[in-house]
């Protein structure tokens, strides 16, 4: 084939891919407006570890003394680039018709944000907790906190939360789904998780959008909240409804279950291994397989 011949055949995939791209592809829009980065978001939860687990992360200086000074400089760093992602955030999610009073919305979220940051901190502080009390393998909170990668998704997970819980779009789910891809735990920024939350191993644990969870909850790899089915609207689009399982208090859930549907698991009930469960069971259940023993 000829050199020119090469030419013309590239150049006419370029109009395929790109001239006709608003005709074919109306639903993936052509913007001229900065997104969120991913890169910086990391950054940006690097930056939390180090506030929420000083010593552990960031710099090996720390001690009881210099904690406020480590804290401030880390804190400043965070809002600094937090604020400009939440700008990005908010630019690029709509229509936008004063920069300067969307730059002091941003700023104002980041500030709320990080007032709630106290909260994350203990509600993590009883997620060490559960996982170093629940299993003989962790041998101290050193190890838990470095080594799980519970600990790693559920930063992300309660940071996501209260992010959502702002109004901040698209930024909880960028973060969820960084923690997704680095442990295999894909737990939903809507969902809402109780203190001592524990998961064991973790692989493979879903997490749905509307599931609640409460007090002292234990999941083990594969465990699947989920929905079992949707509710569409009059154009078969799907209808945001509360449709995931709530695990009350003190409830365990072995390995590669699946709960489906807005279910309701009473407090202390264990539910075994391999278990496809879609109808609600009292407190204090047994749940093995294809027996329910009260």
């Amino acid at each position: 084939m000829q050199k020119q011949d090469i030419f013309r055949s590239l150049q006419e995939t370029v109009e395929k891919l790109a001239v006709d791209h608003a005709i074919r592809y109306p639903y993936i829009p052509l913007f001229e407006k900065q997104l969120p980065e991913t890169k910086a978001l990391i950054s940006i939860l690097e930056i939390l570890r180090t506030i929420m687990f000083p010593g552990y992360f960031g710099s090996p200086l720390v001690n009881i003394n210099s904690v406020p000074y480590h804290t401030g400089v880390n804190v400043e760093k965070l809002y600094d680039a937090l604020s400009e992602q939440i700008y990005r955030t908010l630019t690029f999610s709509g229509e936008v018709d004063d920069l300067c009073k969307t730059k002091e919305t941003a700023c104002e979220l980041s500030e709320k944000f990080i007032g709630r940051l106290p909260e994350v901190k203990r509600l993590l502080s009883t997620d060490v907790n559960a996982i170093h009390s629940g299993d003989p393998a962790a041998k101290d909170y050193t190890e838990v906190i470095f080594c799980y990668p519970a600990m790693r998704a559920l930063l992300n997970y309660r940071v996501a939360h209260e992010l959502l819980n702002l109004g901040i779009p698209l930024i909880p789910r960028i973060i969820s789904e960084i923690a997704h891809s680095e442990t295999g735990i894909d737990i939903h920024p809507g969902a809402k998780i109780g203190e001592y939350f524990s998961i064991d191993h973790g692989t493979g644990v879903v997490i749905g959008q509307t599931t609640i969870i409460g007090k002292h909850v234990r999941l083990y790899q594969g465990v699947t909240l989920g929905a079992k089915s949707f509710t569409l609207d009059d154009e078969g689009n799907p209808i945001d409804v509360p449709r995931h399982p709530i695990l009350e208090d003190h409830v365990t859930v072995y390995s590669n279950s699946s709960i489906l549907g807005r279910i309701t698991i009473g407090e202390g009930t264990i539910v075994g291994g391999n278990v496809w469960l879609t109808h609600s069971v009292p407190p204090n259940s047994r749940i093995l397989q294809s027996k329910f023993v009260e």
